[in-house]
């Protein structure tokens, strides 16, 4: 006779068997376990995260701190190249003059204007009229013995009382500057003098054993 289980799964049981209790314990391991292998990823996560957070401020004042050290080395490396390796001026060289020439130019003062005579001569006890006279005879014999002589032309070609402007690396041996000199050039200032400078030179040769010491002879009348 065959017989009819009926099972009501809706009923509770009220007893805990062994194979229950063995489920019970499964179901809570699992959960355990599942718990610690979710705080470990969230611990990993935290810990990846951090340092790239914290990185970048950490990292600035280092990299500042590297490139000031940089900087200064490179500035002591440049001071002590400058001072190892300045070029040392090169020496003055001093140029023997021959007085031949100077002795022969004050012999053609002397001739065409007797500029040495008026030079040295006492002039407290002439007058005023006097010495005008005199000065505008020595200023025509100087005239001419410059002119035909030596080939004179102004350093600058500007009108004297103009502003100029002098550029870096201008010729100091040709132009002068006076007043308040400040800084480097360029230079702007006032013209105060154009200056002069020779361009051709005819001086006589001179003959051999000339004296040219004696730039006036003496002159004796018989």
């Amino acid at each position: 006779m065959n017989t009819l289980y009926t099972v009501d799964l809706t009923l509770q049981p009220t007893t805990l068997d062994l194979w229950h209790v063995s489920l019970l314990a499964a179901v809570l391991l699992l959960s355990l376990t599942l718990i610690i292998v979710l705080l470990t990823m969230v611990i990993s996560l935290s810990r990846r995260k951090s340092p790239a957070a914290v990185a970048p401020v950490a990292a600035e004042p280092i990299i500042k701190v590297v490139e000031v050290e940089k900087i200064v080395e490179v500035e002591k490396i440049v001071e002590v190249e400058k001072i190892v390796h300045a070029p040392t001026p090169e020496p003055v060289v001093l140029k023997e003059s021959t007085p031949d020439a100077a002795l022969q130019l004050l012999g053609l003062l002397q001739k065409e204007a007797r500029f040495l005579d008026f030079v040295k001569e006492d002039i407290t006890t002439y007058g005023d009229a006097d010495i005008g006279i005199a000065a505008r005879v020595v200023h025509e014999g100087c005239n001419k013995a410059l002119n035909e002589h030596f080939t004179l032309a102004p350093v600058r070609n500007e009108v004297e009382g103009s502003r100029v402007t002098l550029a870096a690396g201008f010729d100091a041996g040709s132009v002068r500057l006076t007043g308040n000199i400040v800084g480097s050039a360029p230079f702007t200032g006032t013209l105060i003098h154009k200056g002069w400078q020779v361009t051709n030179i005819r001086l006589p040769k001179l003959t051999q054993g000339y004296n040219a010491a004696i730039v006036a002879a003496a002159e004796v009348e018989l």
